[in-house]
């Protein structure tokens, strides 16, 4: 990334882009390299200029959203990790006649759930306790407790790699478990969800009851990036994972959690490398025992 890039980049963001920064303190992670540039989009205007300008200079980029979900390998990331902020980390519209809401994709889950029980709509309690972005969350169709985010979605805006701004309803939206099918390097604005009437406490009952569970199941005492791999038919990850002997196993500053197996946390001085070696010899040991290949739910990105 040269000085013209860099100047120019500058013009288009001021403050709101910086350059050479550690990508361990965006990551649920708390692991991973540096970007060669941040950039903090707060506005649509400001997001398709600086989007035609990435894409003209051929320079990658990568949607942040709040680091969960993502491993970013230890030779950092090429190009420019954004995050959505500013207008698009806030609730757009209420529609208290349907009711529905609509929110900017860079807003936390918890935002949304904690949004939703103030004014009795019901719907996302299921999305209580899961960190990160409600674009994240619509990417890669998060759950938890049988449900999906799909369930609840009505429309999603997606800014077109021509910076078009294309609204797509349920139907037109292909949604697969843990995931939603994109166009390379579109990028999710907002999405309107379908909710319901009920009480507020009754809906803030159900949504602490949830994040009860979590705290039960999951390790939230270290940092981690929620479930490794996602599930196979008919199984579960974290069982193949305890059943071939690995939770509690370490490499270097890593280890698969003894208390969940399908997850792995950072123990206070883990590599990306030592995490990649876990995944690795969890997915070897699975395939020799059960011959059941596990496929990574987290985002792997970056150089090694």
């Amino acid at each position: 990334m040269d000085a013209h890039i860099k100047k120019r980049m500058k013009e288009i963001g001021g403050e709101a882009i910086l350059f050479d920064v550690s990508l361990s303190q965006y990551t649920t992670f708390r692991v991973g390299g540096n970007a060669e540039a941040m950039y903090r989009a707060g506005n649509l205007k400001e997001l398709k200029e600086m989007m035609a300008f990435l894409m003209d200079e051929g320079i990658p980029y990568l949607i942040l959203g709040a680091g969960s979900n993502l491993l970013v390998r230890d030779g950092g990331l090429e190009g420019v990790a954004i995050i959505l902020d500013g207008s698009f980390a806030s609730i757009e519209d209420i529609n208290m006649a349907e009711p529905s809401i609509l929110a900017g994709a860079g807003l936390l889950l918890n935002k949304v759930v904690n949004f939703c029980t103030e004014k009795g709509l019901a719907g996302v309690e299921f999305l209580a306790g899961i960190p990160g972005t409600l674009g994240g969350g619509v990417a890669m169709n998060a759950g938890s407790w049988g449900k999906e985010i799909k369930d609840v979605i009505r429309e999603v805006a997606i800014l077109t790699r021509r910076a078009m701004v294309e609204r797509k309803d349920s139907l037109n939206l292909k949604f697969k478990y843990r995931g939603l099918e994109l166009n390379t390097e579109e990028i999710i604005l907002n999405a309107r969800l379908n909710l319901k009437f009920d009480k507020p406490a009754s809906i803030k009952k159900k949504v602490i009851s949830n994040i009860e569970r979590r705290k039960q199941r999951f390790p939230f005492d270290m940092p981690s990036a929620g479930s490794i791999f996602k599930n196979p038919e008919g199984n579960y990850a974290g069982r193949l994972i305890d059943a071939v002997g690995l939770k509690g196993r370490s490499i270097g500053g890593a280890m698969i959690s003894p208390k969940h197996a399908n997850f792995i946390v950072n123990k206070g001085k883990a590599s990306a490398s030592d995490i990649l070696a876990l995944m690795d010899l969890a997915m070897v040991k699975v395939i020799e025992m059960f011959n059941i290949q596990l496929i990574p739910e987290i985002k792997v990105v970056g150089k090694g």
